[in-house]
């Protein structure tokens, strides 16, 4: 065997390290593909989380100025001051649930799962299985 030849053939232990090694590449990058999309799916439930979080304040206070207006309608026969509130608080209510739709419509888009990584994994693992054919 000359030199050159040699140098070129590697040993059998090489080839089991290398392809270990390649093997733990895959690995490190498909988990950091799953941390990557369930990182971006916690973010849209937060801002859903956020969302919700608003309406129920826009619901409270539209609970507590209807009372309120209620209290002025009833003292005063006055048209003005209990509808000015409860003009006000009807916004309230609808603004309230305009952003719990839009809450909703955000939590709903969470997949709950790292799709890509799961399907990454098994391309990876049908890749290196072999073929019995």
């Amino acid at each position: 065997m000359n030199e050159q030849n040699g140098a070129a053939e590697r040993t059998l232990g090489q080839l089991v390290a290398d392809a270990t090694h390649d093997l733990s590449s895959i690995i490190r990058n498909e988990i950091a593909l799953a941390k990557a999309e369930i990182g971006a799916d916690v973010k849209k439930a937060g801002a859903g989380a956020g969302l919700f979080a608003a309406a129920a304040l826009l619901v409270f206070l539209a609970l507590l100025l209807l009372p309120i207006a209620a209290a002025y309608g009833l003292v005063a026969a006055g048209l003005a001051p209990w509808l000015s509130f409860l003009v006000v608080s009807g916004l309230f209510l609808v603004l309230g649930a305009i952003l719990a739709v839009v809450g909703k419509n955000s939590v709903s888009k969470v997949k709950g799962k790292p799709e890509r990584a799961i399907k990454n994994a098994q391309d990876t693992i049908a890749a290196i299985r072999p073929k019995n054919s």
